[in-house]
C-alpha cells in the first residue's frame, strides 16, 4: 500500500524544520525534536500524527527536550508490519526507537491511545516516570463490545479495499471538518484540519489506523493497570464523545497514583483546541513531582 510522501504531502506539516527520519531495523521513523532540558516523549493517538502536537509541543519545549514520533504505520513512519500494531508490540517498537535515539524519557505525554502505550511502556519496559494522559483511551468497551469492536476492525483491516473506500468517502460525507466534529466535538485550526484531511484521505494511513484498532487489547491492559506505580495525570475534555468523562473517572480509579483534571466544553482533541490550558496543567503536575 502506498505511503505518504514527505516531499509532497509533508510540505504542509507543522514544524517541518524539526523533523528527522530515523532508521531502526526495517522501520523508518518520522520524528520531530525541539527544545532543551529533560527528555519528554509525546505519543499521539490512533489515526493522528505528530501534527497533533503543533500547538502544545513548542510550549513544552520551553522546559524540555521534546521528542514526538509518528506511530508505526501512521503518517510518515514506514516499514512496520501488521504484527507490530498490538499494544505490547507497539510499546516494544517505541522502546527500540528510544534506544536508537539514546533517550530515556523523564516524562511521557500520550493522547488517547498514546496514553495506553505510555502505560504499556511502564509495565513492560521499566519506565517509572510521570505519565500524562490527554483524553486517554484506557477503558475497554463495556460488555460484549470489548470483543466485537476489535473483531470488526480486524475484519475491515484484512480487506485491502476498505482503507481505500474509507479514505475516498471523507469528502462525500461532508469533509474532514465535519468528520472530526462528529467523532471528537473539537473545533481546531485550519492548519491542523488540513493535516487531518490529508491523513484521512490516504489509504496507507487509514490502513495503519485500522491495523492498530484491529490489534488493540485494552482488556489486557486493564487487568494490569493497577501494577503501574507511575504518577499519572489524566486531562480530559468534558465534551468528548469518543471517550466519555465517566470512562476517565473509571480509569483514574484503576490506577494506583492518578489524578484527573477536566477541561469543560472541550472535545477529544482538547490539547489541540487549547494547548495553553493543557500545558499549564502539565507544568503544575510536573512541579508537584519535583
Amino acid at each position: 500500500m502506498s505511503t505518504l510522501d514527505w516531499d509532497r504531502e509533508g510540505l504542509i506539516w507543522p514544524h517541518r524544520e524539526a523533523s528527522d527520519f530515523v532508521d531502526v531495523g526495517k522501520a523508518r521513523w518520522h520524528v520531530q525534536r525541539m527544545g532543551s532540558g529533560p527528555p519528554l516523549l509525546l505519543l499521539h493517538g490512533t489515526g493522528a500524527s505528530v501534527h497533533s502536537w503543533r500547538g502544545l509541543m513548542p510550549l513544552l519545549a520551553e522546559t524540555h527536550t521534546v521528542i514526538a514520533p509518528d506511530l508505526p504505520r501512521h503518517a510518515f513512519t514506514t516499514g512496520h508490519r501488521a504484527h507490530a500494531m498490538s499494544l505490547p508490540a507497539m510499546a516494544g517498537e517505541i522502546a527500540a526507537l528510544l534506544a536508537a535515539l539514546e533517550v530515556e524519557p523523564a516524562v511521557i505525554v500520550g493522547h488517547s491511545a498514546g496514553a495506553a502505550i505510555a502505560l504499556q511502556l511502564a509495565l513492560d519496559h521499566g519506565y517509572a516516570g510521570p505519565i500524562v494522559g490527554l483524553n486517554a483511551a484506557l477503558r475497554p468497551f463495556p460488555g460484549p463490545f470489548a470483543q466485537i469492536f476489535p473483531a470488526l476492525a480486524k475484519t475491515l483491516f484484512v480487506n485491502p479495499l476498505v482503507p481505500r473506500i474509507f479514505s475516498g468517502t471523507v469528502d462525500l460525507t461532508g469533509g474532514a471538518g465535519r468528520f472530526l466534529w462528529r467523532s471528537t466535538h473539537s473545533r481546531i485550526d485550519p492548519e491542523g484540519l488540513a493535516c487531518y484531511r490529508t491523513l484521512l484521505k490516504h489509504p496507507g494511513h487509514a490502513g495503519g489506523a485500522l491495523a492498530m484498532m484491529a490489534n488493540w487489547d485494552l482488556p489486557g491492559l486493564r487487568q494490569r493497570m493497577g501494577e503501574a506505580r507511575n504518577p499519572v495525570l489524566l486531562v480530559h475534555g468534558g465534551n468528548d464523545p469518543a471517550i466519555p468523562l465517566a470512562w476517565a473517572r473509571d480509569a483514574q480509579g484503576w490506577l494506583a497514583r492518578a489524578q484527573l483534571e477536566v477541561l469543560p466544553g472541550l472535545g477529544h482533541l482538547a490539547h489541540e483546541e487549547a494547548p495553553e490550558k493543557a500545558q499549564a496543567l502539565i507544568a503544575a503536575f510536573l512541579a508537584g513531582q519535583a
